[in-house]
């Protein structure tokens, strides 16, 4: 785009963004950023674009998932290394299920703004800003802590480099050993409850066991004892990803760098608002959401200014309808692309449709729509013939209680146990690989159905 720059979003209309009162403040962190190192390098962007590719075309399948908000408060190297050590798992069941490589992305080391349905809350009669992630205001109910300020920019960038820096050491440094992993899977079916998994994990080790006789290991192959981890986050904050942003010397192409995928919000995705504008200019794989009120015009217009090219692998459009709704609006949907032609690679979020407020209060999500939403993404793509290539979750490694379901039975009233979110309930650990079990059951009759 010859009039694209990394600041042109700012002539275009913004939502879901602070307006921070202390503009000198806010200019002297832009400055401050726009000196840091890059979160992430272009090679590594690029090599993702590649793998999405392969995705979109059934080659690879894609697994996103990770918190709904990062939080200062809660940063620490254990919740990384859980965080991380159940995509592994997960990773490797869908990889079993599918028969191709799964694409690992986390939604870390970066998503720190959220967007929010009022830009007010009011608690026992005072009304104050609502709380939109710990880069921009702070989670306590007081004046003070709900002012937009700038500073919080520096420690989310801190914050973020050191989580790249702990994934990446995790990624090759023998962490990531696939019988390191298929160990913790199998401890897993070893309660009652999930014996009905162990059938395919016992394959899985099989599998292992063939390929270690046949003198493939760790030893021997590094792909055996490490991976390839991407982390991607919703680009909301403009000013942070404009401060990041800088020119490729390999290809002279802009780069988004404070993470490797970014995507665009159900509530942002406006054709001609700022975000739509800041995405359209990097180099970055984009996500784009599509809820319920996606038309299929404006998928059109914004797959041409998110793709113009036209490119594998460019742009992910991320499924949210809710579980029960996916039939009225994905064919439509997927009509549109394919009467544009566009190369897009379609993806389930299974969360964000499927939230509700318990009858004890807190907001969750039940597990069996999740899976319901899964399923009924896999059905209507095997009935339109197309490629569903993707799966996108909110969750964490840490035994929370936020949604309820599973094997675990997690129920309302164990809600209040170990609730720690501070925006959207997010799947624990066990219903994380529980749901992983459940996707691969899907991807393998899939792929038999194919086959046949």
């Amino acid at each position: 785009m010859s009039d694209w720059t990394k600041s042109s979003w700012r002539n275009k209309p913004r939502i879901q963004m602070p307006d921070y009162t202390d503009a000198a403040a806010l200019s002297a962190v832009e400055a401050q950023l726009s000196q840091y190192p890059l979160l992430v390098f272009a090679g590594e962007a690029r090599r993702l674009k590649t793998q999405l590719a392969a995705a979109s075309r059934g080659e690879a399948f894609l697994l996103q998932g990770g918190d709904c908000a990062e939080a200062f408060d809660q940063f620490n190297s254990d919740s990384i290394r859980d965080t991380f050590k159940v995509m592994l798992q997960m990773a490797m069941v869908l990889t079993y299920g599918a028969k191709v490589p799964v694409v690992k992305v986390g939604r870390m080391a970066g998503q720190f703004a959220k967007p929010r349905s009022a830009n007010t809350e009011t608690i026992g009669g005072v009304e104050l800003p609502s709380y939109r992630g710990d880069i921009i205001n702070g989670l306590d109910f007081t004046p003070e802590a709900r002012i937009a300020d700038p500073q919080r920019m520096l420690q989310a960038y801190t914050q973020s480099a050191a989580t790249l820096n702990l994934l990446r050491a995790f990624s090759t440094g023998g962490f990531a050993d696939m019988k390191r992993v298929h160990a913790w899977t199998l401890g897993f079916t070893d309660s009652q409850e999930i014996q009905k998994y162990r059938e395919l994990a016992s394959r899985i080790q099989d599998s292992i066991d063939f390929m270690g006789a046949a003198g493939i290991n760790s030893d021997t192959t590094h792909e055996f004892s490490s991976v390839e981890y991407y982390t991607s986050h919703e680009s909301l904050l403009l000013e942070y990803e404009e401060a990041l942003t800088r020119v490729d010397s390999t290809s002279g192409k802009w780069l988004a760098g404070s993470s490797h995928m970014i995507w665009i919000g159900d509530r942002t995705r406006q054709p001609d608002g700022a975000h739509v504008e800041f995405a359209s200019g990097v180099q970055n794989p984009i996500g784009l959401k599509c809820g319920p009120t996606t038309t299929a015009e404006d998928l059109k217009i914004l797959m041409a200014k998110l793709n113009p090219e036209n490119e594998e692998g460019r742009l992910t459009l991320i499924a949210r309808f809710g579980a029960g709704s996916v039939g009225d609006h994905l064919p439509r949907l997927i009509k549109a692309v394919q009467e544009e032609g566009a190369n897009v690679l379609w993806t389930c979020d299974a969360m964000h449709g499927n939230t509700i407020k318990s009858e004890s209060g807190y907001k969750t999500r039940p597990f069996e729509s999740v899976l319901r939403e899964v399923r009924e993404f896999f059905g209507i793509h095997q009935a339109e013939g197309t490629i569903p290539g993707g799966v996108h979750f909110e969750m964490t490694g840490q035994d929370v209680t936020e949604c309820t379901g599973g094997v675990h039975a997690v129920c309302d009233e164990n809600l209040s146990d170990r609730y720690h979110t501070a925006c959207d309930p997010r799947l624990n650990a066990s219903q994380s690989l529980e749901l992983a079990f459940l996707v691969a059951e899907e991807l393998s009759a899939l792929r038999e159905s194919r086959e046949v």
